[in-house]
């Protein structure tokens, strides 16, 4: 897919799985994504972890460091203030969906 496609609906990506699954670290998401996908959709590190800072930034997600073994992980979690952002995200983004589809096939309108 192409990543400029992608780049506006990542942020509602992100904040979906974590309101399905809980917390999870970066890669856990990249992997997520790609197996709801079957490997359609590729997240790079270089696209994720700016949207990750953008929304922990925006307290639209929280953050907790933890110690693995000799490694720190970075978990994400969904806020209350993300929870009710969602609701919104995912209204514009079935609006979206349903606006390509009517430009993408005009007879079906």
């Amino acid at each position: 897919m192409n990543p400029k496609l992608l780049r506006g609906s990542l942020d509602t990506i992100i904040i979906k799985l974590l309101n399905d699954n809980g917390e999870m670290y970066g890669y856990e998401i990249t992997q997520k994504v790609k197996e709801l996908t079957g490997d359609t959709i590729k997240i790079t590190e270089g696209a994720l972890y700016p949207s990750l800072h953008k929304l922990e930034g925006k307290g639209v997600l929280a953050v907790e460091t933890r110690s693995i073994g000799n490694r720190y992980r970075k978990y994400y979690s969904i806020t209350k203030q993300g929870k009710s952002e969602l609701a919104t995200m995912l209204e514009d983004m079935k609006a979206y969906m349903q606006s390509m589809e009517l430009l993408l096939n005009p007879k079906l309108a």
